[in-house]
């Protein structure tokens, strides 16, 4: 954010929203294209064979760890499936790589 104030002239004194900087500059949120970013490599993950070291769960955490107290960590698997659910897409799309990127892509404002 600081790179995008700087390129509208702002400085933090003026305490210019970050939303009204995103909108001027026209910058999609980075949540949404960390998303994106997540669902394409699972997307990749899923077309690769299932003998590759990605797809076979060579790669996967150990479960018999003890864990410590609290609140689990929030793993890559649940945060897909989790982001899967929001978007509306099935993991079946991932296949087709053409209609698995259309249904990934964030419009630019």
């Amino acid at each position: 954010m600081w790179m995008l104030q700087w390129c509208c002239g702002h400085t933090r004194r003026g305490r210019v929203r970050n939303e009204v900087i995103r909108d001027r500059v026209r910058v999609t949120p980075i949540e949404e294209k960390l998303t994106q970013h997540w669902l394409r490599w699972f997307g990749h993950v899923q077309r690769r064979p299932l003998v590759a070291p990605v797809r076979s769960g060579l790669l996967k955490r150990v479960d018999n760890v003890k864990r410590g107290r609290g609140r689990p960590k929030l793993t890559w698997d649940e945060a897909v499936k989790r982001d899967l659910k929001d978007w509306n897409i099935s993991k079946e799309v991932a296949l087709d790589r053409s209609a698995w990127r259309l249904a990934i892509s964030v419009p630019e404002p």
